[in-house]
């Protein structure tokens, strides 16, 4: 009898002995969480500053004016290519082919072509640069 309440007496002990590691597992993982969490707000605290310290650099007045610069000179782009596609005018396609027609009309001396076959020479091939890569900056 004496034997077996100190079986049950042990197996309760051993009860509570696992729950206790258990306990403190649970506990082990929640702090670890926890860290995670304060990292990851950490890090968006920083980037957070990073984000204040270029909003202070560039403001919005400035990015308007640079994209109403940008809209200006794709609006004067535009008008320069209808300029140079635009269509001609009758006198200046009269004007053209008559200018085209003097041209194939006059008589060019050209050199003479030489006889003996040119050396063939194998073109050396330049290696390829490699562009620099950009580099990021860290901010603090």
């Amino acid at each position: 009898m004496l034997l077996l309440k100190k079986k049950r007496y042990q197996e309760q002990l051993l009860d509570r002995t696992e729950n206790q590691i258990s306990n403190l597992e649970r506990m082990v993982q929640d702090i670890e969480f926890t860290q995670i969490e304060m990292k990851v707000l950490e890090g968006l605290k920083i980037g957070n500053e990073c984000l204040n310290k270029m909003h202070q650099v560039m403001s919005i007045e400035e990015v308007e004016r640079i994209i109403g610069e940008t809209q200006d000179a794709v609006e004067y782009q535009r008008q320069i290519d209808e300029l140079l596609a635009g269509s001609l005018t009758e006198e200046d396609e009269d004007a053209i082919l008559e200018e085209l027609n003097a041209i194939t009309q006059e008589q060019l001396e050209l050199p003479e072509v030489p006889l003996e076959p040119l050396p063939e020479k194998i073109p050396e091939v330049s290696p390829i640069k490699n562009r620099p890569k950009a580099e990021l900056v860290a901010a603090s």
